[in-house]
């Protein structure tokens, strides 16, 4: 059976109760893990914190990656308290709303520096602060899209974002590896989020993915926080370097 007992997971990217790291995390805590989470500052704070407190999580932590003094202190803080970490949700994406509306080949080089900061290069340092509380092993996990493979109309600058992210990831389950450290990726269908609902015409993608997807209906959060505790629970102990649907099988669609 899967169970996540014993394990101490460190949760980023809970933003509120829609959030797909939420559902994650309710999957993990469900299985038995102890769990850190982060908020992003002092708005986001007011949303996470009865969701921490909901998920008994142990620590809850600031952490704005862009603030490397942040990231740091939140691994200092899990080395403090339980002196490892055995898996990470790295569940965090971003890009200036001018960037993301328009053409790629109009994005600022500003803004797609910081787009690609945030939503993939922030994975890699937070895979290297939790190599060394990975003594024994353990699982690193991170969000896709299918926008990263094909083109997805208006996702626009994210999809060569997430692109890097996914290759970045199958590069960190190489090197990682022979510590016992996994890294897979999971790539939901499009599901109602706040960050989501920053991409134009969200809804109308939703509509034609329900329609098309072999299931004929969505995934959700809940589906997403299955797959991510069977990822870093023991029974996926061979399983790294994969990205993983959840999209009721639009993936396979022409």
């Amino acid at each position: 059976m899967l169970s996540l007992a014993n394990k101490i997971g460190l949760v980023v990217g809970i933003a509120n109760d829609r959030s797909i790291a939420y559902g994650c995390a309710k999957a993990f805590r469900q299985a038995g893990a102890s769990l850190a989470v982060t908020y992003l500052n002092d708005k986001a704070h007011s949303y996470v914190a009865p969701l921490a407190s909901e998920l008994g999580a142990e620590l809850v932590l600031p952490c704005d990656v862009e603030q490397p003094e942040q990231l740091s202190a939140t691994f200092d803080a899990i080395a403090q308290r339980y002196g490892r970490l055995d898996f990470l949700l790295h569940s965090i994406a971003y890009a200036p709303k001018v960037d993301l509306n328009g053409r790629l080949i109009d994005s600022s080089r500003d803004g797609f520096a910081r787009a690609m900061d945030i939503s993939c290069h922030s994975f890699l340092r937070m895979a290297r602060l939790a190599e060394p509380l990975m003594a024994s092993g353990g699982a690193l996990l991170t969000v896709s899209y299918y926008g990263a493979e094909k083109v997805v109309d208006n996702y626009g600058l994210m999809g060569p974002v997430k692109a890097a992210l996914e290759c970045a990831a199958i590069y960190m389950a190489n090197e990682l590896g022979p510590c016992g450290i996994r890294v897979n990726v999971l790539s939901p269908g499009p599901i109602v989020t706040r960050a989501a609902s920053g991409i134009p015409e969200f809804s109308a993608l939703v509509d034609a993915t329900a329609r098309r997807a072999p299931a004929r209906q969505l995934a959700d959060v809940g589906d997403v926080g299955a797959m991510a505790a069977f990822l870093v629970s023991d029974l996926a102990a061979n399983i790294t370097g994969n990205i993983t649907f959840i999209d009721a099988g639009y993936h396979v669609v022409a």
